[in-house]
C-alpha cells in the first residue's frame, strides 16, 4: 500500500438490495393501518438507537449504521463493535449478483434446509451519494493490488485499508465485485454524511429463483431475465 493514498471526490447513484418483506413483514399480524403503525413503534423501541448523525435519513439508509455489534468479518467491516458500512453498487445487477451468492452460501452452510420452491422477492433501491474524500481500488495505483482487494475469503488487507482510510476521514470505497467482476463496481459507504439526499431515489422489484447449481433472476420493470450458474468463487451467466 503506498504511503499516501490517492483520495478523490465521488458523486453517483448507488444501489442496494433488501428483502421485500421490509415493507409488509408486520402487515399480516394486524387488522388495520393504525395497528400496524403501533406495532412498528413498539418494535422500534427494541432496536438500538439510530446514531445522531444518521437520524435525518430514511431507515433504509441508516440501518447499516444502527447495529454496532457485527457478527462476522465482511470485506470492509470487522466483527464486533465496529462502525457501520452501507454496501451497495453502481448498478442493480451487481447487488443482485452479490445477493445470489450470499443465498448460495447460506444454503451450502445449512445442507438440511431445502431450497425454496417459491422465488424470493427483493427490492433494489438507489441513493444519491456525494463525498469529498473517497478511494477507488479499481484505478491505479491501488488496482495493482487487486488480488488483495478481491480475495474471495481473506479480508485482512481490505479491513486494514478500511481502518486506515477512516483515520483520514474517507467516507467511501469503490471496489471490484468479487462475485460479479465484469459488472459495475461495488461501493462501501463508510459514513451517513455520504448520502446527498435523505431518501431513496428509485425502486425496482426483483425475483430470485434459487435452484441447484444456478439461479434465475427477473426484474419486473424494466423487464430483465438472467440466469447464473455458480463458479468456484463467482457467478457466470448460464
Amino acid at each position: 500500500m503506498p504511503p499516501e493514498l490517492p483520495y478523490k471526490s465521488y458523486a453517483n447513484e448507488v444501489w442496494r438490495l433488501v428483502e421485500a418483506q421490509h415493507i409488509v413483514s408486520t402487515t399480516k399480524l394486524v387488522d388495520s393501518g393504525v395497528e400496524q403503525e403501533l406495532l412498528e413503534q413498539i418494535l422500534e423501541t427494541t432496536k438500538p438507537p439510530v446514531p445522531p448523525e444518521c437520524q435525518h435519513l430514511d431507515y433504509l439508509l441508516s440501518t447499516p449504521f444502527r447495529y454496532g455489534r457485527y457478527p462476522w468479518n465482511s470485506r470492509f467491516r470487522r466483527m464486533g463493535e465496529t462502525p457501520g458500512v452501507f454496501y451497495g453498487a453502481e448498478n442493480p445487477i451487481t447487488v443482485v449478483a452479490e445477493t445470489v451468492w450470499q443465498r448460495k452460501i447460506f444454503f451450502e452452510g445449512s445442507p438440511g434446509t431445502p431450497l425454496p420452491k417459491e422465488p424470493g422477492t427483493y427490492t433494489a433501491f438507489s441513493v444519491s451519494v456525494r463525498v469529498p474524500v473517497a478511494i477507488d481500488l479499481t484505478e491505479l495505483p491501488l488496482s495493482a493490488g487487486e488480488a488483495l482487494w478481491t480475495d474471495p475469503e481473506n479480508y485482512d488487507a481490505c479491513l486494514d485499508l478500511a481502518d486506515r482510510v477512516r483515520e483520514d476521514s474517507c467516507e467511501l470505497i469503490r471496489y471490484t465485485s468479487v462475485r460479479h467482476p465484469d459488472g459495475p463496481p461495488n461501493i462501501a459507504v463508510l459514513a451517513c454524511q455520504a448520502f446527498d439526499k435523505p431518501d431513496p431515489m428509485q425502486f425496482q422489484t426483483w425475483h430470485l429463483f434459487l435452484r441447484s447449481g444456478r439461479t434465475q433472476v427477473r426484474r419486473e420493470h424494466p423487464k430483465v431475465s438472467l440466469e447464473y450458474k455458480f463458479g468456484e468463487t463467482r457467478l457466470e451467466l448460464a
